[in-house]
């Protein structure tokens, strides 16, 4: 593939087709990435998972004051290590607590302080922001006992632990937007902890452009008897949560149902991850969560606000919200025993290499449109010019419109392309922002000027 700008948006289209790293990701690999990857330990994670199983429960309306068991427990817990994360990165992660009181309802059978560990690693640019989480609490069987173990090893002490340790290792970075690494409560209740911040971030005015949240990463050892310690899958809706009755009449006028936000973002971090993880693959699932079931990306999508899940290949059931004991001769229970450490911090290798791409990479471009009449075997686009001092140019990108992956791009300068003898009728296209150092933003759909 060609990774030369071009001066005008004129090219005819390329005959050769390449993989998804090769059309979305500059052609090498950028060392302080590399850097950040190699410095993930899986030791950490497992040291990190461990802890938080000690605290025996961290149901949600555990206790909240012992200072050895239940969620206050863990609570404390986490904060000393991102506290600590702190002080070893000279003060620039800032360290926050969202507290609130959760009614009762649904699973909270009385009012329960909930409480989200933010910490904050600010970008050169803080009206950027990217978000990465993993939930805290566990549950047992019967749901509703506070008292018995809980130990929640997989579910979801792996996704925090890999929280921890990303910021561990990016604090010590600089970075052009702002990180969000976040450790919520209640999401086994209902989705409390991760709601209730994107709703304050919503009302704050936050520009997340992407939210990456890791839930179940711990197992290779499937129920199913398959064991597959060499990817993670990755789900991502692609009609978006809060299309509006407007938007889903254009988008079953010109299509587009593969590619809302939350999917360019998911088919980005596979190019990244298998660029900079090499052997681990992504796999990508075409729909929001796994079947009738949900995580903490949810409410952001509900927000508008292009989000995924990562989550082990193949799960082991009985190790999900099951007590600690032997039936009929089979284990039940999450236990730490039971993870594969390596495994997540392969996973924390995909999320910070992806968080720290787009937040070296330029924002997204914006108001991506097609510039001319439907009829033409040429196809114009333009868009708003990115107006940040290191950005150079843009790519276009292309498919047919039956592939899952863009095949074809085309480099230029200027905020304006056109696609030659290429018919908007078989393709899709879409468009990134491209800085000096090759880095490449999330590709943005390229959708009509009107619903005509």
């Amino acid at each position: 593939m060609r990774h030369r700008l071009l001066s005008l948006g004129l090219m005819v289209v390329l005959t050769t087709t390449a993989s998804a790293q090769d059309v979305l990701t500059s052609p090498r690999r950028d060392p302080r990435i590399e850097s950040i990857v190699a410095e993930i330990s899986s030791e950490r994670i497992e040291a990190a998972v461990r802890n938080l199983v000690s605290f025996g429960t961290r149901h949600t309306m555990s206790d909240q004051d012992d200072p050895a068991k239940g969620i206050g427990a863990a609570r404390r817990w986490i904060e000393t290590q991102f506290s600590q994360i702190r002080e070893d990165s000279g003060g620039r992660l800032v360290v926050e607590l969202d507290e609130f009181e959760q009614p009762e309802g649904g699973r909270i059978t009385k009012p329960t302080k909930i409480v989200n560990l933010v910490a904050t690693l600010p970008g050169k640019n803080k009206d950027r922001v990217l978000v990465v989480s993993g939930h805290y609490d566990s549950i047992p069987r019967p749901m509703a006992d506070t008292k018995i173990d809980a130990p929640g090893a997989n579910d979801d002490a792996s996704g925090t632990a890999a929280v921890i340790e990303m910021a561990r290792v990016m604090a010590k970075h600089e970075f052009d937007a702002t990180i969000v690494f976040l450790a919520v409560a209640g999401e086994e209740q209902g989705l409390l902890g991760s709601t209730h911040w994107a709703e304050l971030s919503a009302k704050a005015g936050r520009k997340i452009e992407a939210m990456l949240t890791n839930d179940i990463v711990g197992n290779t050892d499937g129920g199913n008897g398959i064991k597959d310690n060499n990817r993670v899958r990755l789900f991502s809706e692609g009609v978006p949560t809060n299309e509006t009755e407007a938007e889903a009449r254009l988008r079953k006028s010109v299509g587009g149902e593969n590619d809302g936000a939350s999917r360019q973002l998911a088919r980005m971090i596979k190019a990244v991850g298998e660029r900079y993880v090499p052997g681990f693959g992504v796999t990508l699932v075409f729909r929001r969560d796994r079947f009738g079931r949900g995580g903490d990306h949810i409410p952001f999508n509900e927000r508008g606000i292009p989000a995924v899940r990562f989550t082990e290949p193949n799960e082991d059931f009985s190790r999900q919200h099951e007590k600690v004991e032997t039936r009929d001769g089979k284990a039940y229970g999450d236990v730490p025993d039971r993870v594969d450490y390596p495994y997540v911090a392969q996973v924390a290798r995909v999320n910070a290499a992806t968080l720290a791409t787009m937040a070296l990479a330029p924002a997204p471009p914006e108001n991506v449109r097609f510039a001319a009449s439907r009829q033409g075997y040429d196809t114009p686009i333009t868009w708003k010019p990115n107006t940040e001092d290191d950005v150079v140019g843009y790519r276009v990108l292309w498919r047919e419109t039956f592939e899952p992956f863009w095949t074809h791009s085309l480099e230029v300068t200027d905020a304006k392309a056109t696609i030659t003898r290429v018919s908007k009728d078989d393709c899709f296209f879409a468009v990134q922002s491209i800085d000096r150092d090759g880095n490449a933003s999330v590709p943005v759909f390229v959708r009509p000027a009107s619903g005509r």
